[in-house]
C-alpha cells in the first residue's frame, strides 16, 4: 500500500483567483509546478475531501487542499559501495560513464549491484524521487551498452531533463562497432513492441508506435566491420541497435538483433575475435543538454571503453 506524505495549504491572497499548479508551486517551495501538475492528474489533490485534478482550476484566498505526496520506499534500492565513473557532478546533477554490464536499477533478477545502489550510497540518498523506485534515474542505457548518464540529485532537475528528453532536445551520439562496411545515412520509422517476441522491439513504416531517427556516419572501416557514430533524434528502446539490424548492419555481440553468419569465412582469425566479444558494441559518447540551474548548454564526452578500444586495436594488428 502507497504510503503518502499530506500537506495542508492554506491559499495566500497574493495566489487569489491564481491557477492552483501556481498557486500550490508558490507554497511548496521544493517541488516544481510539472511535480505539481502531475501530482493534480494523479488526484493526489483534494480540497473538502473532493479530488481536485484540473491544474487550470482557480484558487481562492483562504481555501485549503490538501496535498498527498508518495513517500518514496526504497524496498530493494539499498545503497552499495560501488565504484563509479564520475564525469562531473554539482548539487544538480552527476554525470556517470555506465560500465558495460551494469544494470540500471532493481528489478526482478538483479535486485542488488545496479547503478541506482551506487548512486544511494556515492550521493547519500541525496537524490530525486520524481522516478519513484528508481531515483535519480532521468533516462536509461541498456545493461551491456557503456556510456553517458545524467542523474538528477532534485525534483527540480529531473522535470527539467525530463522534458527536454520528451521533446528530443538532448544531444545523444553513440558509439558502435557493427558488421560490415555501411553508408553514411538517415534511418527512419516506428518502433512497437515484437508481437511474438515481447523482449523484442520491432521496426516498421507504417506509423503503427512510436517514430524514431537515427543519423549514422561511417568512422573507419576495419575490413569486416566498421566503426560507426549514431547520432538518435530519438531515443526509443533498443533503438540504435534495432536500426542498424534492420539495414542488415547489426552491431556486434548483439544477442538480441545481431547476426554473426553475415561473414561468411568462419575460420578468419578477425572473425573469430569479433564473434566472441561478449557485449553488444554500443556505447554512448556525447550528452548534451541545458543545465537545470543555469539553463546553459553543457555537453559532456568519453572515450571508447577499453574493451571496444582493444577490439579494433586488434583488428588493425591482425
Amino acid at each position: 500500500m502507497t504510503k503518502f506524505d499530506i500537506y495542508k495549504i492554506k491559499i495566500h491572497k497574493s495566489q487569489n483567483k491564481k491557477r492552483i499548479d501556481q498557486a500550490l508551486t508558490y507554497h511548496l517551495e521544493k517541488f516544481s509546478r510539472s511535480s505539481i501538475k502531475i501530482l493534480l492528474v494523479n488526484k493526489n489533490v483534494k480540497k473538502s475531501n473532493k479530488i481536485i485534478n484540473s491544474p487550470s482550476l482557480k484558487v481562492a484566498e483562504g481555501e485549503i487542499y490538501e496535498v498527498f505526496v508518495p513517500k518514496i520506499v526504497h524496498s530493494n534500492d539499498a545503497p552499495e559501495n560501488i565504484k563509479l565513473d564520475i564525469i562531473h557532478e554539482d548539487e544538480d546533477i552527476i554525470i556517470v560513464n555506465k560500465n558495460p554490464g551494469m544494470v540500471m536499477h532493481p528489478a526482478p533478477g538483479n535486485q542488488n549491484h545496479t547503478l541506482v545502489n551506487a548512486l544511494l550510497y556515492h550521493a547519500k540518498n541525496n537524490l530525486s524521487d520524481m522516478n519513484n523506485k528508481r531515483p535519480g534515474i532521468v533516462h536509461r542505457i541498456d545493461k551491456d551498452t557503456s556510456g553517458l548518464i545524467v542523474v538528477a540529485k532534485n525534483n527540480e532537475s529531473h522535470n527539467f531533463l525530463a522534458k527536454q528528453f520528451k521533446e528530443h532536445s538532448i544531444t545523444r551520439k553513440y558509439y558502435a562497432i557493427v558488421w560490415g562496411v555501411p553508408q553514411n545515412q538517415s534511418i527512419k520509422g516506428y518502433i512497437e513492441r515484437n508481437k511474438i517476441n515481447r523482449k523484442k522491439m520491432s521496426l516498421n513504416k507504417n506509423g503503427k508506435g512510436k517514430y524514431s531517427e537515427t543519423n549514422l556516419i561511417l568512422k573507419k572501416i576495419y575490413n569486416i566491420c566498421s566503426l560507426v557514430d549514431c547520432s538518435i533524434k530519438t531515443g526509443r528502446t533498443h533503438q540504435i541497435r534495432l536500426h542498424l539490424s534492420s539495414i542488415k548492419f547489426p552491431i556486434i555481440g548483439d544477442k538480441k538483433y545481431g547476426n554473426n553468419n553475415i561473414y561468411k569465412n568462419k575460420n578468419d582469425l578477425k572473425y573469430l575475435l569479433i564473434k566472441n566479444f561478449p557485449r553488444q558494441a554500443l556505447h554512448a559518447y556525447i550528452l548534451g543538454f541545458l543545465h537545470p540551474r543555469t539553463k546553459k548548454y553543457v555537453e559532456y564526452k568519453t572515450e571508447l571503453p577499453e574493451d571496444m578500444s582493444q577490439l579494433l586495436q586488434f583488428l588493425l594488428k591482425y
